[in-house]
C-alpha cells in the first residue's frame, strides 16, 4: 500500500500485508487461513511477526507448496487444494484472502458469479470462530464492461476467470457477513503493474531465456493494459473488511 511518497514497492507490499493482518484480527491468533498464499510471504509474517500459532495456506500451485514447505517454519502449514475441498481440522480466528478472489467465477452471467461467489462466503464462515473477521482484496470491474480489452486479459493471463463487481460481492456476502469497510485503492495497482513492467524490461532478455519472448510480450502487454485500466477507474481494487454474522440468514434471495 503507498501511503505517503516516495515509496519503496517492498516496503508497500510489507504494510499491504500489515493491513491485511490487522483488519483479519490476527495479530496473536491461534489459527489463521490465507486463502491463495502465493509464496507464503503473509504466512511468514503471521508466525514471526504476529504469535500467530497457525497459519495454514491454500494453493493451488504445486511450485508454490513445494517452496514454502522446503522452508520449514515452525507453525506455517501448505496445502495444495482449493478453498472449496477445504476441510480444516479445527476453527480459525481469521481469514485473509489476498488476489485469489478473480478466480472464483468463469466467465458466466451474473446470477452464476453471485451463487458461486455466496457459496465461498458460506465456506468461510463455516471455518470461522464466532466473532471471526476475514479481510478480501480483490480486483474489481469500476466502469468498464467486458471488452476487448478484458478478453485479452481473460484469454491470455487469466484463463477461466472473471472479476466481480462490487455489488455482486454484497449481495454474496449479504447476512452470513456484515461488511465493516470497504477500500478502493486502485491507485496502488496503478503503480504495482506500472513496477512489474519497469522490472520486467529491465530483466527481458533473463526473463525470455525462461519462458521465451511470446510469453514476455503478452505479459508486458497485460502489465500496461492493467496500469491504465487501474489508472481510469474501469477496474479497481477492492480491499474489504467482514465480521462473521451473528445471526445469519442464509436464505436470503439472490
Amino acid at each position: 500500500m503507498y501511503d505517503r511518497e516516495p515509496d519503496s514497492f517492498e516496503a508497500a507490499q510489507q504494510r499491504k500485508l500489515e493491513y491485511h493482518i490487522q483488519q483479519a484480527r490476527a495479530d496473536g491468533a491461534a489459527r489463521v487461513l490465507d486463502i491463495g498464499c502465493g509464496w507464503g510471504a503473509l504466512q511468514k509474517k503471521l508466525v514471526k511477526e504476529h504469535r500467530v500459532k497457525l497459519a495454514v495456506g491454500l494453493t493451488l500451485s504445486e511450485n508454490q507448496a513445494r517452496w514454502i514447505g522446503s522452508i520449514g517454519l515452525p507453525g506455517v502449514e501448505v496445502r495444495l487444494e482449493s478453498w472449496s475441498d477445504h476441510v480444516p481440522d479445527a476453527p480459525y480466528d481469521s481469514i485473509i484472502s489476498i488476489g485469489a478472489f478473480e478466480h472464483f467465477a468463469r466467465p458466466c452471467g451474473r446470477p452464476e458469479r453471485v451463487r458461486g461467489y455466496r457459496h465461498f462466503f458460506e465456506r468461510c464462515y463455516g471455518w470461522l470462530n464466532p466473532g471471526g473477521w476475514m479481510s478480501l482484496q480483490t480486483i474489481g470491474l469500476g466502469t468498464a464492461d467486458r471488452g476487448v480489452e478484458g478478453q485479452f486479459v481473460a484469454e491470455n493471463i487469466f484463463p477461466e476467470s472473471d472479476l466481480p463487481r462490487l455489488g455482486e460481492i454484497g449481495d454474496a456476502s449479504e447476512g452470513i457477513f456484515e461488511i465493516v469497510s470497504v477500500r478502493n485503492d486502485r491507485a496502488d495497482y496503478k503503480r504495482t503493474n506500472q513496477e512489474f513492467r519497469d522490472r520486467l524490461r529491465k530483466n527481458w532478455d533473463a526473463a525470455v531465456s525462461l519462458v521465451g519472448e511470446e510469453t514476455v510480450g503478452r505479459f508486458d502487454k497485460y502489465f500496461r493494459i492493467s496500469a491504465a485500466g487501474f489508472s481510469r477507474g474501469t477496474t479497481n481494487l477492492y480491499r474489504i473488511t467482514f465480521r462473521r454474522a451473528a445471526h445469519p440468514r442464509f436464505d436470503i434471495a439472490l
